[in-house]
């Protein structure tokens, strides 16, 4: 297995001021160091301040060799992006020096960072960011590999945090992130369908869980109450939503749809009964079709069977021979008819 090589850039007065502000708490760099030893070895750790406000947290940051790049300001001005420019001058050049260093770990909520994170990216080095919920723009985690929330960290003990977005150039509309464990089994099921229709035969836990990431690069199985990826895939498989099989990777299991489906016979055989209910000798329109079974079972979602879209459940009633679909060119839209017994 490849080792992962980590180097570490911490906007210190960011996170400093915002687990003050925002948590209430004092910044401790432990949590973080812990989370990125079960990713891979440290061997670059910077943080950047003017060291002169943050004097008793000198001491912490050394304990976990940290080492300290002084931005001091100087009398009468202030110099509020140099520790950002520094920062990202540092990261830039590390990559350009240090080939071996796969992965940038960026521990900071600004914005400003996106570039950085867009440069990282382009030169093929996996990018981590760290914030504060509260105090992270909006724009940040969407760009980096995967975001980890401070306040989610084992040994963060903290309050919820007062959720006060800072800038104004950030969207009103937060991430479709699934809210409950329902919207999670149908993100899941969606994003499993998906790799399997890229061609992977088998799909492994940790590649799901890439993808899940890739997907919304905030996800964390600790938001559901699981203490681990492989927690929430065997209660996913003790509800018979998804089966674990052994792989060559010891604690990495094949997941794959139990064979009988995820329930989808049940909604198969409602759209054939709302469609001969519909019928009249003539083929039904695809479009409304969902809305009428939704009048019968309001919680309908063909996503909780792992299809993308309502085209591709219809597809797969056909497939298992309950409906007939046909495309009609001159409407350009799907027609369907319940298969005669």
């Amino acid at each position: 297995m490849e080792d992962v090589r980590i180097g570490l850039f911490i906007d210190y007065e960011n996170l400093a001021i915002g687990a003050r502000e925002d948590l209430g708490v004092v910044f401790d760099f432990r949590p973080i160091a812990e989370a990125l030893a079960e990713r891979g070895r440290v061997v670059v750790r910077r943080a950047y301040a003017d060291w002169a406000k943050f004097e008793p947290d000198r001491r912490m940051l050394t304990d976990n060799h940290v080492e300290l790049i002084e931005i001091p300001q100087r009398k009468g001005a202030v110099r509020k992006n140099a520790a950002d420019i520094k920062m990202a001058v540092d990261a830039v050049e590390l990559a350009f020096e240090r080939d071996y260093i796969t992965t940038f770990v960026l521990c900071t909520g600004d914005s400003d960072f996106s570039p950085l994170v867009h440069k990282l990216r382009e030169l093929n080095r996996q990018v981590i960011g760290v914030g504060l919920k509260a105090s992270t723009s909006r724009l940040l985690p969407p760009a980096c590999d995967e975001f980890l929330f401070y306040e989610n960290l084992d040994g963060v003990d903290a309050p919820q945090a007062r959720v006060v977005r800072r800038g104004r150039d950030e969207p009103e509309k937060a991430p479709d992130v699934p809210q409950n464990l329902e919207g999670l089994e149908q993100l899941i099921g969606r994003t499993l369908s998906g790799l399997q229709r890229s061609g992977d035969s088998q799909v492994r836990s940790s590649e799901l869980k890439r993808a899940l990431l890739r997907k919304d690069p905030t996800f964390s199985e600790a938001e559901y109450g699981f203490r681990s990826f492989g927690e929430l895939m065997r209660n996913l498989a003790a509800r018979d939503l998804v089966v674990l099989s052994e792989s060559a990777r010891q604690g990495d299991p094949v997941i794959t749809f139990p064979e009988a489906g995820r329930g989808e016979t049940v909604a198969f055989e409602l759209l054939t009964g709302i469609v001969a209910k519909l019928d009249g000798g003539k083929p039904v329109p695809m479009s409304g079709l969902k809305d009428e079974i939704r009048k019968v079972d309001p919680g309908f979602s063909e996503k909780q069977f792992g299809y993308s879209g309502f085209l591709q459940f219809a597809k797969a009633a056909k497939a298992n021979g309950f409906v007939d679909l046909d495309y009609d060119e001159e409407s350009g839209a799907y027609t369907v008819r319940a298969v005669a017994t």
